[in-house]
């Protein structure tokens, strides 16, 4: 890991598990990697008893999944790391593309202010492994390090896990699984499930340098530079003073050959000049697939992340789609696991997230196509764009150094309640919130932070709602799956046992286009539900048994 050593996690051992008959659990997760820790945090957020098992006993090596998108972050901010994570990493919002040594595009992933978080952070994936570690541990999460899962055998309402250990073989049942066992997913591969799509032949070097240098925190992108013709180059910085450099060497590389440092060293000299000093932490070569199995859910077994869908790293959208399908599951399965909705509606998260891992696959492939095109038409479309770029703006949008990932905007999911009445902007049912700078309690603080791991509803008021529509909010809050009320104001109201978001600035009011009356429902992961312009609680009733799959 990084400049210091892994750290190791102990081994506990298996007796409290090694029962006949097989215990039964409610909810396991295999896999402790960002999407399976992720889940299990979530799981405690919402209540959940959980059990994650992993075959290893330390974190990640090398910087891995590095971009870490303005979503993930607000997700990681509900998990409780997210401030950990921006603190540690390198935030940054421009990216520039290169050809030869001309800069020809550039863009801002954040151009407008008003976000608590940063378009993209830069982190190596160790550091967040260890962060979610910690946490899910402060929470409660009884993680098994050394136990390493090798049979699964699922029945109508449960799995049965073969489990092995340092201390021998057991069997455990769980009501619920979730694999998150990575993009070789050995879980997957024992059930014979299927993963369809195009595995691309190039192979790409990774190098870890830990250096000093003075460029700033930007995605640097090269087609054909000078110190690594007829290729590319991306680089970004990390925390720590390490820096990541993707090298394109071609199908014909030899693997083997091209990691030595005989091979590395030169490389990064031409890149980086002679005389600047650095040290190379670690190196790696990859391929890499665009793909996804054809349903997530298998009955009391569901796929989440790599194990589940790959892309090509350009982009970013690996890790980044992998924590939406956590914040997708984790409250659905809640639900589900306590009786407050038909097991129906984990078919909404197989569903939609099947959808927002078809998007990724089409933009992953479209930027690969372009940075490393294997037919003469497509090697010629994009050498002509390139050439175009120097001298014609028109040509430079052309351009695709990989589209960075953005959340999907889930406007076809089951769940929403459609619009019935004219809104502007981009707060369409399916679309995750936006956030922005409010106060609360008188203090400065930020929309994603108010809204809690349940619904809530946010109705927008110029003055102290009627004492009617003040029980019907109380009324909400005391429904067998809660609704929190949440009354946003341009200026502060006296509300005792309501939440109070004053935007004396406006940007919620621009960003929902909010009149008063103006009402949203909120999903427990952040996404709209559906919208009102007048406050009628039985539409608000009405949207939740819709965003629940509770409609008979």
């Amino acid at each position: 890991m990084g400049a210091g050593v892994n750290p190791t996690y102990p081994y506990t051992s298996p007796t409290d598990l090694m029962v006949t008959p097989a215990l039964r659990k409610p909810l396991i997760i295999i896999g402790a990697g960002p999407i399976g820790l992720a889940a299990a945090i979530d799981a405690r957020l919402q209540g959940l008893e959980v059990l994650v098992f992993d075959d290893d006993k330390t974190v990640s090596v090398g910087s891995r999944a590095v971009c870490y998108a303005k979503r993930s972050l607000e997700i990681l901010d509900r998990l409780g790391v997210g401030a950990l994570a921006c603190e540690m990493g390198v935030s940054w919002n421009v990216g520039r593309t290169f050809l030869d040594q001309q800069e020809i595009y550039q863009f801002n992933l954040v151009p407008d202010p008003g976000h608590k978080r940063p378009g993209m952070v830069n982190l190596q994936q160790y550091h967040i492994e260890e962060m979610l570690i910690a946490r899910a541990l402060e929470l409660g999460a009884d993680m098994r390090w050394q136990y390493k899962v090798t049979a699964v055998t699922p029945a109508a309402d449960h799995a049965t896990l073969t489990v092995e250990t340092p201390d021998g073989s057991f069997d455990i049942e769980a009501n619920w699984l979730v694999v998150a066992d990575g993009a070789r997913s050995p879980i997957r591969r024992h059930l014979g499930l299927d993963i369809e799509g195009r595995v691309f032949q190039d192979r790409f070097l990774i190098a870890d340098v830990i250096m000093k240098a003075d460029y700033p925190a930007e995605r640097w992108f090269w087609f054909d530079p000078p110190f690594h013709r007829n290729q590319s180059v991306l680089l970004h910085k990390q925390s720590n003073n390490v820096w990541r450099v993707d090298f394109q060497l071609g199908w014909d590389a030899d693997p083997e050959e091209e990691k030595k440092p005989e091979k590395v060293l030169p490389r990064l000299k031409a890149m980086l000049g002679e005389e600047r000093p650095f040290e190379l932490e670690w190196v790696s070569i990859y391929t890499f697939q665009c793909r996804r199995m054809t349903d997530f859910r298998h009955g009391r077994v569901l796929f989440v992340g790599d194990a589940a869908h790959q892309v090509s790293p350009f982009g970013a959208r690996g890790a980044n789609s992998g924590f939406q399908d956590a914040d997708d599951l984790m409250w659905k399965l809640s639900l589900v696991i306590k009786g407050q909705a038909p097991d129906r509606l984990l078919d909404s998260y197989a569903l939609d997230r099947q959808f927002a891992a078809d998007e990724n696959i089409m933009n992953s492939t479209r930027s690969t196509d372009f940075i490393t095109p294997k037919s003469r038409t497509s090697k010629t479309f994009r050498n002509q764009v390139l050439s175009l770029a120097r001298h014609y703006p028109f040509a430079r949008k052309l351009v695709n150094s990989g589209r960075l990932s953005v959340p999907s905007i889930l406007t076809s999911s089951m769940l929403n309640t459609p619009d019935s009445e004219v809104f502007e902007g981009q707060m369409v049912p399916g679309a995750p919130m936006d956030d922005a700078p409010v106060q609360v309690a008188g203090q400065d603080a930020w929309l994603l932070d108010q809204v809690g791991q349940g619904f809530a509803c946010l109705l927008f008021a110029n003055e102290l709602p009627s004492a009617r529509v003040i029980s019907q909010l109380q009324a909400l809050q005391a429904n067998t799956l809660p609704v929190m009320p949440l009354i946003v104001a341009p200026h502060a109201l006296n509300m005792p046992g309501f939440k109070v978001i004053v935007d004396a600035q406006g940007w919620m009011a621009r960003r929902y286009d909010a009149q008063p009356g103006t009402t949203y429902l909120l999903r427990p992961d952040q996404h709209v539900a559906g919208r009102w312009r007048q406050f009628q609680p039985a539409q608000v009733q009405q949207a939740v048994a819709r965003a629940t799959c509770s409609i008979q």
